[in-house]
């Protein structure tokens, strides 16, 4: 079964579009709420256990991203019986690892109050907080995860996206409320928590509605389970090393600054990532199509797609990332108020912009890599990576002084993303799949896109710093003037990919300037 991958890709690209909004516009409201009604230090609290729960998670071994890339193959051939045995195994694993997360979370119970140094508001219990985070990521093994595969696997991600925007806008008319008139924040995580698991059981019933014969049945062929197994197994390397680079961010900042901290680089992440997610919609979208191509097609045909995608990604990336460095700090200013604990230098949205260029610029070549089933040849990338990142980090927020102690993390982020992980994986996959010409093909692609995502953003930066800061007027001014500037110059040199693409019209094939 072939798919028409660029209208499946529209179709979920226009779904995550207006989640993306929502979740960009409602937790914007909702942290802000929180800082000027509650404090700097709930918002801390929030990244902490967040942080706590992701490593936590390690426990599903990465079998998420095994089935659906098992599934990719029987997909393709419309072999329903290897789909349902797939998913019945995956039902069977992920009952386990539900269970073993809240064992293994329990017996962190009592070293929850080490996790923070300094005061804690007086309000919060600690140990409650974390059950209720606890509860709600075990019960999603129960419920939802092996349902999502099916989804994934046949390019259908705007159905999840649908049921999600729903959740979230009843979830934030309740939370809302909850933070401004009551300011309980116990009462705040419990709400949370509720809609995440009824988002869950939403999108199963969704997925068993679309696809009502995909249900877990049959036996998985031993062999097909030996590789499953050995994939999950390589996976759960890759989430090691992705967390010691990530997540342990939050952690080391908790453990040697403090949540004033904690709660500064979140905010500082919150509007990279949202940019991002709104960037990696298109990412996303593509996966389960790069899989589809190449079980149909061949590595030709995957390759050429590839490129094409890459392309449009870049084009995406190079715009948002101009409108980041011109915004980011005048807008940090005007959200928290000026307060010096948050609000800090010019180079730290510096450095989170060259982070969000570094991370987006390879997510395209590692949603082939994933659909490819691509595991167990880096599988040692992350641990290399995550090991340093994570004593680079400690060194750095250690010596650095007060000021540049939060700068530390993303800049041992972006050393190790440079020298480490983007030229492994990228080795591993043209290795394995496309050759050496394709790879110079590539990295000529690539080094385009550096110079040109530079230039746009310094020029950007210098056109919006004739609008001067101050207030949400002069922001809003500012952010027309860059965005006008910086589409000005994307849209004559990629305007016409970018149209054949995102919305099917014609558009002739053009390389990065």
């Amino acid at each position: 079964m072939k798919f028409d991958v660029f209208r499946n890709a529209r179709r979920n690209v226009a779904a995550f579009g207006v989640l993306n909004t929502v979740k960009t516009v409602l937790p914007f409201v909702n942290r802000t709420l929180f800082l000027w009604f509650m404090g700097s230090e709930y918002l801390g609290l929030n990244g902490l256990f967040s942080s706590v729960i992701a490593v936590l998670s390690l426990a599903e071994m990465g079998f998420g991203q095994a089935v659906v890339g098992s599934l990719h193959k029987p997909v393709a051939s419309d072999d329903r019986a290897l789909v349902c045995a797939y998913l019945k195994e995956y039902r069977t694993i992920y009952r386990f690892i539900g269970a073993g997360i809240f064992a293994a979370g329990l017996c962190l119970l009592p070293f929850v109050p080490s996790f923070v140094r300094g005061a804690v508001p007086p309000d919060v219990n600690l140990r409650a907080l974390y059950l209720v985070h606890l509860a709600s990521t075990a019960s999603s093994y129960f419920v939802y995860a092996y349902r999502g595969p099916i989804l994934g696997a046949h390019q259908r991600e705007d159905v999840s996206a649908k049921v999600r925007t729903a959740v979230l806008l009843l979830q934030y008319a309740v939370c809302i409320p909850i933070v401004v008139f009551l300011r309980n924040y116990l009462l705040y995580v419990l709400a949370g928590a509720a809609f995440t698991i009824a988002g869950n059981v939403l999108v199963m019933v969704a997925a068993k509605r679309l696809f009502p014969w995909a249900v877990p049945r049959g036996t998985l062929p031993p062999a097909l389970r030996r590789k499953l197994f050995s994939d999950a197994k390589a996976i759960l390397v890759h989430r090691m090393g992705w967390m010691m680079t990530h997540q342990s961010n939050g952690l080391v900042l908790s453990a040697l600054v403090g949540l004033s901290a904690v709660a500064a680089y979140g905010n500082y992440l919150y509007v990279t990532t949202t940019v991002a997610a709104f960037v990696g919609s298109f990412n996303v979208a593509m996966s389960a199509g790069f899989g589809n191509t190449l079980h149909t097609e061949g590595d030709a045909a995957a390759f050429a797609l590839l490129l094409k995608a890459n392309r449009v990604l870049l084009a995406l990336v190079s715009w948002a990332a101009a409108l980041m460095l011109a915004l980011y700090q005048p807008f940090m200013e005007v959200w928290t108020k000026g307060d010096p604990a948050l609000a800090r230098h010019f180079a730290t949205p510096l450095l989170m912009v060259a982070w969000f260029v570094l991370q987006q610029s390879r997510t395209m070549l590692q949603s082939f890599k994933s659909a490819a089933v691509i595991w167990r040849e880096d599988r040692w990338k992350p641990v290399v990576g995550g090991v340093a990142d994570l004593s680079l980090n400690v060194a750095l927020v250690s010596c650095l002084p007060e000021a540049w102690k939060l700068d530390g993390v993303v800049i041992s982020t972006i050393v190790v993303v440079v020298l480490i992980q983007i030229p492994w994986e990228t080795r591993v996959v043209f290795a394995k799949h496309f050759g050496r010409r394709a790879l110079l093909r590539f990295l000529r692609q690539q080094a385009s896109f550096a110079v040109f995502a530079a230039a746009l953003c310094s020029a950007t930066l210098g056109v919006a710093s004739f609008v001067p800061d101050g207030g949400c007027g002069r922001l809003l001014a500012k952010g027309c003037v860059a965005a006008a500037f910086s589409g000005a110059v994307v849209l004559p040199v990629f305007g016409r990919e970018l149209a054949a693409v995102l919305f099917g019209a014609r558009g002739r094939k053009r390389e990065l300037p």
